[in-house]
């Protein structure tokens, strides 16, 4: 069995965590079809989940939230959602939120190509892990457009990070 790739956030600073909730994933388990990619081969309905989030540091000024698939086979995994300058009022986005019209947040490119949530689409075999993580920031904007890659939104918003919250669901194109 191939080693596992490392979580996107093992290698970064610690901070302090909150709680982080979901009406449509929980850790472990298998993705719906409704967060699966909607074309290559798959049926999905490419939405993303609900995520409702407490317990933050005060001092929060706006969110990121972003899903990563440390187990694609690319050697850098696979972003399937950047949002950032989500207003810090805002806890929490209805399933569905992740589209290019979405009226909160910002979203950059993802490894898609688009500016929206893009479904789980792994290739046949062992389960991939999708890292839906929602980064409380100090900073009401991170200064960056939509056109910037994940990689450059990933550093921006682990710069500005007070606290993060992660929920790490499961999805193969075998089961």
């Amino acid at each position: 069995m191939p080693r596992k790739a490392q979580l996107p956030h093992e290698s970064l600073p610690e901070v302090p965590s909150f709680e982080l909730r979901s009406d449509d994933v929980a850790e472990g388990e298998r993705l719906a079809d409704e967060h699966v990619f909607d074309d290559w081969g798959f049926s999905g309905r490419n939405r993303s989940p609900h995520l409702s989030w407490s317990g933050f540091p005060a001092e929060t000024k706006s969110f990121a939230v972003t899903c990563f698939d440390p187990d694609a086979p690319t050697g850098s995994g696979f972003w399937h959602w950047v949002l950032f300058d989500v207003p810090a009022e805002v806890t929490e986005l209805a399933t569905g939120a992740g589209t290019e019209d979405a009226k909160v947040g910002v979203h950059a490119r993802t490894d898609y190509g688009t500016k929206a949530y893009g479904g789980a689409a792994p290739p046949p075999g062992d389960p991939h892990r999708y890292v839906f993580t929602v980064h409380a920031l100090d900073v009401e904007t991170l200064g960056i457009d939509s056109d910037v890659s994940p990689a450059v939104a990933g550093f921006n918003i682990t710069a500005h990070t007070l606290a993060r919250a992660s929920i790490v669901p499961v999805y193969s194109s075998s089961s």
